[in-house]
């Protein structure tokens, strides 16, 4: 035991245990406290792994999380190691963590990871939709107006968005998705992913929505939604646009340079704007 504890986010298998990485089954198997999300599935991923956990196993969900966070903080603080891990993906990611984290952070302890899997990143890749910026949104409320006022929201963010909603939302928050955002924003649908019955559906929202009313889609489910498309700039007037071009072309631009410059800077056709200019 050293004298200051340590708290370590395991980020677990989504459902394939093949995906737990060497330092997750190291951890697990040198934590003097396992806090997990569900003791019955750590314990099955124990031994799907071969890995014999010696620590102390308890349980932290969200139905106790604020009761027991206490408790493992004094663990923390009397010198032990404390491993944290979720159902699958990683610890505080819409799962519980993120209190026992702020918490260990409060008191001082350090806080590490070994990361591992991410259900938002692993949906992302497999969309196919645009990810070079996207922002992640959690579950939508659960009542049907509060999601909508969400979504209202959300309708003109451009980064692609993603999204986790339960089997037995999933059709209602397609339907509010494909009125709020339009029928024909493209989105994908990522149900199990990793395990046996992985399933991604890439279709227009309104489609996606049909989709799901007909066959019920089962299990863990993640969404990736389209961002909205930028709004076009509001076209200056002719005198601002011979304004900007006269102002390049005494800064030392030519003529032909400075309304290229103008017509990209305004998103415009460069013969629109040579037009006002010749006018």
């Amino acid at each position: 035991m050293s004298e200051v504890g340590r708290l370590v986010l395991l980020g677990a298998p989504l459902g394939n245990p093949a995906d737990a990485s060497a330092r997750f089954r190291e951890v697990l198997a040198a934590a003097d406290v396992v806090a997990a999300e569900d003791t019955r599935r750590l314990t099955r991923l124990a031994r799907d792994l071969d890995v014999v956990v010696p620590g102390r196993i308890v349980s932290y969900f969200e139905g106790n999380e604020e009761r027991r966070t206490p408790e493992l903080v004094e663990v923390l603080r009397d010198g032990y190691v404390v491993a944290l891990v979720t159902d699958g993906g990683m610890p505080s990611v819409s799962d519980p963590g993120y209190r026992l984290v702020r918490a260990a952070l409060d008191a001082g302890v350090p806080v590490t990871a070994a990361p591992g899997p991410s259900a938002v990143t692993t949906a992302l890749a497999l969309s196919g939709l645009p990810s070079d910026r996207f922002c992640f949104e959690g579950f939508l409320p659960r009542t049907p107006g509060a999601r909508r006022s969400r979504l209202r929201a959300l309708a003109a963010e451009e980064r692609t968005l993603v999204l986790f909603e339960a089997p037995h939302r999933i059709t209602g928050a397609l339907a509010d998705l494909a009125a709020v955002f339009g029928a024909d924003r493209p989105a994908a649908l990522c149900r199990e992913l990793t395990k046996t019955y992985e399933e991604v559906v890439r279709r227009p929202l309104g489609e996606l929505a049909t989709w799901a009313a007909d066959s019920g889609p089962r299990g863990e489910i993640t969404l990736v939604v389209a961002g909205a498309a930028p709004a076009a700039a509001e076209r200056p007037d002719d005198a601002t646009l011979r304004a900007a071009v006269a102002e390049r072309e005494a800064a030392g631009l030519s003529r032909r340079d400075a309304i290229s410059e103008v017509a990209t800077g305004y998103g415009l056709r460069r013969r629109d704007v040579y037009a006002v200019v010749h006018a």
